[in-house]
């Protein structure tokens, strides 16, 4: 009877390598297309949200006649404040036609507030606001920047097209033609746009100048609700069930509802929190302090369950070691074993916050979703009890409405959401290696 060699590989063991190597195979797989809908999920976003940060600028010439603007010399504020941008939209017509003078191009309209369509509806305001700031500018011709319309904005971009204006009833191909002459002449340029990361929004009809700025406050005020509020009640929650609450079924019954809310759909933090907060509680609605409370109730199952298991990962020996050196069970949990879960509590809490931070549901219970907040607060009380926006409410309320460029708007509002996102994963790797402590 001949003896197989125990260094050669007998039938079952090469089964198994081989099942080992397809298991290999599987997982690099998984891993691989995992990694691709990742890239291309990103490479998604990046290319529909970028053009969010840039403009197109549009730099006149414009003469402000003392006559129009200031019939009594005085230059007084309150006087120049009567004055409306109705009379100073003609101004804009004029120095448009004197652009394409200038540029040896013809007006296509006979009548020049025609050639107001390439110009953002809030480009008189911006010129009136302008004078009230410095009023020795009238009488003078200066030159200002000013914002192009969304459709010029999306003609450079590639958006708009002659076939898609072909069929607009404010904005013709001929427009287009205006707008070729003066990039041809230099004046229409598009630079990187600050007001879309620090501005308001907008009306539906000025998609170009509607920024998440303010809607980040909100979204900044209602996280730090939140977090005033979840981590020390979930810390709390978490010492009693793990350190002090005897085992029986009442614990037992508790545990188990903390688990399933974890589970229970955001909306219904939402309805809880507009009975609770609004209708019994008379807080104001869309307030950033109302959406932090609600998403407090959403975000503490979280906190309890990941404080718990900190706690629990403490070893043993680490309370049996305080306790037999004369420490009291209090001194022993915040001395000894909080410290060392420290790292998995902040990590915890960070987690939670984020999951906060890009919920819609809950919100739009409370009427966060439907408010458009078009000027940022002014004191820190109005950061928290004022109406606002927050930036996943602002995303989708952009998300929905139907001109393109707001579509555009979406895109970028996701892209820095991402980012914040990012940073608060970021802040939770720090902290945990800052306060992790080996044993």
């Amino acid at each position: 009877m001949s003896r197989k060699s125990l260094f050669q590989p007998g039938p079952r063991t090469r089964a198994r390598n081989r099942a080992e190597a397809r298991f290999r195979a599987y997982g690099l797989v998984a891993t691989s297309v995992a990694v691709l809908f990742l890239a291309l999920l990103l490479v998604i976003i990046a290319r529909n949200g970028a053009p969010a940060f840039t403009q197109t600028y549009i730099t006149l010439e414009v003469a402000l006649p003392a006559d129009r603007l200031d019939k009594s010399g005085t230059r007084d504020p309150a006087e120049l404040a009567k004055v409306s941008t109705f009379k100073y939209a003609p101004l804009l017509d004029g120095a448009l036609v004197a652009a394409l003078e200038r540029a040896g191009a013809d007006n296509p309209f006979a009548k020049p507030k025609k050639l107001r369509a390439l110009l953002s509806k809030g480009a008189a305001a911006q010129l009136r606001q302008q004078v009230l700031d410095n009023p020795d500018l009238i009488g003078q011709t200066i030159t200002i920047r000013l914002l192009a319309a969304s459709r010029v904005d999306g003609y450079l971009k590639g958006r708009v097209t002659r076939e898609s204006v072909a069929r607009d009833r404010k904005f013709t191909p001929a427009h287009l033609d205006v707008a070729d002459a003066l990039i041809a002449a230099g004046l229409v340029e598009r630079r990187f746009n600050p007001a879309f990361i620090t501005g308001t929004d907008a009306s539906e009809s000025r998609p170009e100048a509607a920024g998440i700025g303010t809607a980040a406050i909100g979204s900044l005020a209602m996280m730090l609700v939140v977090l005033a509020a979840s981590l020390p009640i979930g810390v709390a929650a978490s010492i009693y069930l793990e350190e002090f609450a005897p085992q029986n079924r009442i614990t037992d019954l508790i545990e188990v509802n903390i688990s399933n809310l974890a589970a229970v759909p955001s909306i219904i933090f939402g309805i809880l929190g507009l009975a609770l907060f609004i209708q019994m509680g008379g807080l104001p609605q869309s307030a950033p302090l109302v959406g932090g409370l609600v998403l407090t109730l959403m975000t503490l199952p979280t906190i309890i369950i990941s404080t718990r298991a900190a706690l629990k990962a403490v070893p043993p020996s680490i309370r049996e070691a305080a306790l037999g050196v004369g420490a009291s069970k209090m001194q022993m949990i915040f001395h000894h074993v909080l410290p060392l879960a420290m790292p998995g509590i902040l990590t915890g809490t960070i987690i939670g916050l984020a999951q906060a931070l890009g919920e819609t549901a809950p919100l739009l219970l409370i009427g966060m979703v439907g408010f458009i907040a078009t000027n940022p607060p002014d004191t820190l009380g109005e950061m928290f009890m004022a109406p606002n926006s927050a930036m996943p409410a602002q995303i989708y309320e952009w998300a929905k409405r139907a001109d393109p460029a707001w579509y555009e708007r979406a895109w970028g509002g996701i892209i820095l959401l991402i980012g914040f996102l990012l940073a608060m994963n970021l802040a939770a790797i720090l902290l945990r290696r800052r306060f992790e402590r080996r044993w």
